[in-house]
């Protein structure tokens, strides 16, 4: 039981579970984004070209009480495929054009930590020493 809780304590101070914590608070305000896109601008696209938001009333075909919605199914495909348009031309593509000019020296490298980083660095390799 010490073990288990010893490597839990390890895990916690090792910086991954406050990594994984961000990670997940990030994909959440990710998906904000990702539907204030979709109801803001891919939705209203297609009632320009079409008439409607989405297809999910067209292409139902019944079988024995059974509705197959194939209109759903292309709303989803084409969902899928302009956001994932919209989110590479938009986000992406910029990106890696500013690693790009970073590498080649036209973007200003990120400054040094600040003071307080510092402190909190030298903190934790001083618990790491004092754990071994």
């Amino acid at each position: 039981m010490k073990s288990a809780l010893s490597g839990f304590k390890d895990f916690i101070v090792r910086g991954n579970a406050i990594d994984l914590a961000v990670g997940v608070v990030i994909g959440a305000a990710f998906t904000g984004l990702v539907t204030s896109l979709v109801d803001n601008f891919i939705s209203p696209l297609i009632s320009m070209f079409f008439g409607k938001p989405n297809f999910d009333a067209a292409l139902i075909l019944t079988i024995n009480n059974a509705d197959f919605r194939f209109g759903a199914i292309l709303t989803a495909i084409i969902t899928f495929l302009l956001t994932a348009a919209a989110l590479y031309f938009c986000i992406v593509m910029p990106l890696n054009k500013f690693h790009e000019r970073r590498k080649q020296g036209q973007e200003p490298e990120p400054t040094a930590p600040a003071e307080d980083v510092l402190l909190l660095q030298e903190i934790r390799d001083l618990l790491k020493t004092r754990n071994v």
